[in-house]
């Protein structure tokens, strides 16, 4: 089982606590569309990932029987903490030509579209980070670190991650100066320009001293979170292809080869020489995307979904590795990640296009049709079963509630 799956529990359990200390000092951390759009990110991240994760462990393991130049035991102290900290250091490599190749920007935006900065922005990743994250991380196997290592030492970088996402904790004297935190991570998520593409440590701020890429965040200059192109919108599939979507209209009208590969290869907002100029950004020009919604029921209906898909897609995770055919795990991914889907797009107060609540109508009713055969105990089989009916439920009533909301017009052309 994968060991993020015991995770989710604490996950929460401290964005309450995040919750509970923001509103006791005044400063809320948490808009529910943003939250929602954050965590529905990463549940679709996990999701897909599932077969990701396999494709890199298998292409390390390769590397590592086939290629490596030492062979290193777990068995000897000093590997797991030299493993750790080279880990450490492809990492930083990996997340600093994230920001710096456009190709490798396309997926990792994801994790910066928030206009929040909080704990359930660390949840916020991409789907498509396996495409080529696994390069940064073949010296490991080359040097012979032992594949047991690779996946430890990796859980306890992405781990460690995660409480550095939060306004809540200031400044922590020597700590800020050594490690990554949330000071130096507050900058690092920042679109102001003298934050911009900073402070890309994992685990150690080391690196961005040594290699000329720290900034230290300025208490007269509060960071500003999101991005400089704003995603506005909290549609997974949408956040997950704002810039691939960009780069592809780029390549089409592009001339030649050379400047194809500029498009992909160097940093974002490039353009080949002899082209207009783009315009310049303008902090004035940012504003917080929250459109208004519903009140009454609509809030508590739309929490109610997003509780009752994180707890099937927490489910699914689960079960993955316990023989779950995979028609049903494809019927129940699909499921949760078409009514992900739907969420997000209620958030931005829109109603769905009739062909996405029609493919989210048709996984929820093949997936309770086919639960009978699903190889599990008949409290799994009723606890899937009462997930189903509630969100089917609750979704027709937001579908309902939403389209008898007067809306604002909406920034975003109509699905």
């Amino acid at each position: 089982m994968d060991p993020i799956v015991f995770a989710i529990p604490v996950f929460f359990a401290l964005m309450g606590l995040e919750a509970w200390w923001g509103w006791r000092r005044g400063r809320p951390a948490y808009r529910l569309n943003d939250a929602i759009a954050s965590i529905s990110l990463g549940t679709y991240s996990q999701l897909t990932g599932l077969a990701g994760k396999l494709v890199v462990l298998a292409i390390y393991v390769a590397c590592y029987e086939h290629l490596r130049w030492f062979t290193l035991s777990p068995e000897w102290w000093w590997v797991w903490i030299v493993g750790l900290l080279l880990y450490d250091f492809c990492y930083y490599w990996q997340h600093r030509l994230g920001h710096e190749v456009a190709l490798l920007w396309a997926a990792h935006v994801v994790h910066h579209q928030s206009e929040e900065f909080n704990l359930s922005t660390a949840l916020r990743q991409t789907s498509s980070g396996f495409l080529f994250g696994w390069i940064f991380y073949l010296p490991m196997a080359l040097l012979g670190f032992p594949p047991l290592v690779f996946v430890v030492v990796g859980l306890i970088d992405l781990l460690y991650q995660y409480w550095i996402h939060t306004e809540q904790i200031g400044r922590l004297g020597w700590f800020d100066r050594v490690f990554a935190s949330p000071s130096n991570h507050r900058v690092h998520h920042a679109v102001n320009d003298r934050y911009l593409d900073r402070n890309y440590g994992g685990i150690l701020i080391l690196w961005d001293r040594l290699f000329g890429s720290f900034e230290d965040e300025d208490p007269e200059e509060p960071p500003v979170y999101g991005t400089r192109a704003p995603l506005r919108g909290f549609e997974p599939v949408s956040a997950n292809l704002q810039v691939y979507r960009q780069l592809w209209q780029q390549l089409r009208e592009a001339p030649n080869w050379s400047t194809r590969l500029g498009y992909l290869l160097r940093p974002p907002g490039w353009r080949p020489a002899g082209s207009p100029p783009s315009e310049p950004f303008s902090m004035a020009r940012l504003h917080k995307f929250d459109p208004p919604h519903p009140r009454g029921l609509w809030p508590w209906l739309t929490a109610l979904q997003f509780l009752l898909l994180t707890l099937a897609a927490t489910t699914l995770l689960g079960l993955a590795s316990s023989g779950l055919p995979w028609t049903a795990l494809l019927l129940g991914c699909g499921w949760c990640l078409t009514g992900l889907s739907l969420l997000g797009r209620w958030l931005e107060t829109r109603t769905p296009s009739r062909w996405l609540l029609l493919t989210a109508a048709l996984f929820n009713l093949l997936s309770l049709l086919s639960l009978p055969w699903w190889p599990l105990s008949g409290g799994l089989q009723v606890w899937l079963l009462c997930l189903l009916l509630l969100h089917g439920l609750s979704a027709g009533a937001t579908a309902w509630l939403s389209r008898r909301f007067d809306r604002a017009p909406s920034t975003l052309p109509e699905g």
